[in-house]
């Protein structure tokens, strides 16, 4: 793959193949970093990719053992639904990934959305503290990127991106699309590593947009990981990269 270093964080260009290869890699590299850390928390997101990614590391056979014995699952952000709903991003998981793997209940850590929101946020923050550890949030983080730049479920716009108070997770009623409950810019910053995952020739003038255009994360809300770019890995293909590699 093709690596380049930009202010937000490293870009690996590449096939889909190479991506999904990448990820997994990458997500089993930081469990390596800390052989003897007591728990590896590992965060998956929603939308179509993520989804072929699940289906392709089931069928692959993709994620080592020690990993999956090891590794704890959440969502990085969820839409505010049954985890039965087929919109549940982690019932999604659950179907297409950690079910077809085996993965015990004691491992699986969905937000709740018995609750009303803002409680919902407050619990899923004290439910992970334990694994966690303080002052931090998942070892990985998984993103995806929408068409308007939004990443998690900070859209443009989003008062989360002015000001997250702190808080590592919130909920934010999102215009048209209802409730949200999503990791903050500052919970993004706690993190160990974030991978985002950009496919296809529909997100290349977005991407274009959020690496080398002005920088404005309230309205292109994946430049607020600017801020962590350090531990930020960017896998594209090349329709996605097309025209940033043309700038």
């Amino acid at each position: 793959m093709k690596e380049l270093s930009t202010s937000y964080g490293r870009v690996f260009i590449g096939s889909k193949e190479e991506c999904f290869r990448t990820a997994v890699f990458l997500a089993e590299g930081q469990r390596g970093r800390h052989p003897t850390a007591k728990h590896f928390t590992w965060a998956l997101t929603g939308g179509s990719t993520p989804k072929e990614w699940y289906q392709w590391c089931v069928a692959k056979d993709a994620i080592s053992p020690g990993t999956l014995a090891a590794a704890h699952w959440f969502v990085s952000d969820e839409r505010y639904v049954r985890i039965d709903s087929h919109e549940s991003n982690f019932g999604t998981a659950d179907r297409l990934l950690l079910k077809p793997l085996g993965i015990p209940s004691a491992r699986k850590h969905p937000w709740s959305t018995n609750v009303p929101p803002a409680m919902a946020a407050v619990e899923f923050e004290r439910m992970g503290a334990p694994w966690f550890g303080r002052g931090r949030t998942f070892d990985v983080c998984f993103l995806g990127m929408g068409d308007d730049g939004h990443t998690a479920s900070l859209f443009p716009g989003s008062p989360l991106l002015k000001d997250d108070g702190g808080h590592f997770f919130a909920a934010i009623e999102v215009l048209e699309k209802g409730w949200r409950l999503t990791i903050t810019p500052s919970g993004l910053q706690a993190a160990g590593l974030v991978v985002v995952m950009v496919l296809g020739e529909g997100k290349a003038g977005t991407l274009h947009r959020v690496l080398a255009g002005e920088f404005d994360p309230h309205q292109i809300p994946a430049q607020t990981l600017k801020a962590c770019s350090q531990n930020v890995v960017w896998l594209v293909d090349e329709a996605a990269a097309a025209k940033f590699l043309a700038k």
